[in-house]
């Protein structure tokens, strides 16, 4: 082990298991930009053999997950997919590299206890110098950073059903081909999906929320927009009153975040793209009996929604610096 650290210079080394997939690929992009990171090995069972450069010229050679030293590291992003993360997770863990895990496996409301829930800005306290993370989703992280300063100021209207819109790119979907997300199904179109409150990332957002003390129903339909990345989310709040210095509930709870942006205008996709940042603003609703407000919050989904937010947890559990190597 202390040859390995040797030989990258004193950059930890790391490696990504599921590399050849949106958000893998977007990982070791980062990586390889990272002052204090080494990227060890990168597995793509498929592409075992083939090589990737990445941005600045550096080649990596994929492998087989089989043959990835994971006790040559000091952590491994598992960016494997929903259902078979865990058991490499545990391989991981066994041969002692720390691990953040940036499928659906072990995330709270998912039947995992206590393996910290890596929403940085929520949970700083518990990622940092952990052994394991468990990364959020993409509409998680876009909803629950949005929602949080309205749980924790008692804002929230008791009973209230919260409902969310959130579009995405098609890059959250996954590179397995579908026909669905073909180009000339999805260019020039724009559809629902995930219909019914079913979608697989309210479990995580319920657990957050009912763990903050919130009385509140969500009621969340994802869309598919006909871009490449970002989430664009639309919050409906019932509130118990709107504040005089609305932003300031956001700006108070976020003050010093460096990936949190509080705005007045309406957040756009063009300004989150290819940054590790949440942008987020509010306005209230007119013409309803009931105080209501609409929050907006958008995020690229391959960055703060996953890749840049694994790296920000990693930073925490290596010791080091939490904005390290990220584009904010």
């Amino acid at each position: 082990m202390q040859q390995v650290y040797s030989l990258f210079m004193h950059k930890l080394p790391v490696g990504v298991l599921g590399a050849s997939g949106y958000a893998g690929r977007e990982l070791c992009a980062l990586i390889s930009q990272h002052p204090g990171l080494s990227l060890a090995f990168a597995t793509a069972n498929s592409q075992a053999g083939t090589t990737a450069e990445l941005p600045g010229g550096e080649r990596i050679e994929f492998i087989t997950k089989e043959a990835a030293p994971v006790g040559d590291v000091a952590l491994v992003f598992s960016a494997l997919p929903h259902g078979a993360s865990r058991e490499w997770v545990e391989r991981a863990r066994t041969a002692g590299a720390r691990v953040v895990d940036l499928s659906n496996d072990l995330r709270i409301g998912n039947g995992s206890n206590g393996v910290p829930y890596g929403l940085t800005e929520a949970r700083r306290d518990t990622i940092r110098g952990a052994e394991l993370v468990a990364n959020p989703g993409c509409y998680p992280t876009a909803i629950l950073l949005a929602l949080l300063p309205l749980v924790e100021s008692g804002l929230i209207a008791p009973g209230a059903t919260i409902s969310v819109a959130a579009a995405s790119g098609v890059t959250g979907a996954g590179l397995t081909p579908r026909l669905d997300l073909l180009f000339g199904e999805v260019t020039e179109n724009f559809r629902a999906y995930g219909v019914g409150n079913t979608h697989r990332h309210l479990n995580e957002m319920r657990a957050l929320l009912a763990e903050h003390g919130a009385d509140c129903d969500l009621l969340f339909t994802p869309h598919l927009l006909p871009t490449a990345r970002g989430i664009l989310a639309t919050i409906t709040v019932p509130v118990t009153s709107v504040p005089d210095d609305l932003l300031g509930v956001w700006r108070r709870r976020y003050v010093g975040e460096r990936f949190v942006e509080i705005v007045d205008s309406m957040p756009e996709l063009r300004h989150v793209v290819h940054r590790n940042t949440v942008r987020i603003s509010a306005v209230a609703a007119a013409h309803l009996r009931q105080p209501t407000l609409l929050v907006f919050s958008a995020i690229d989904n391959l960055v703060k929604g996953a890749a840049g937010q694994a790296v920000q947890n990693a930073n925490l559990m290596l010791g080091l610096e939490e904005t390290q190597g990220l584009p904010a």
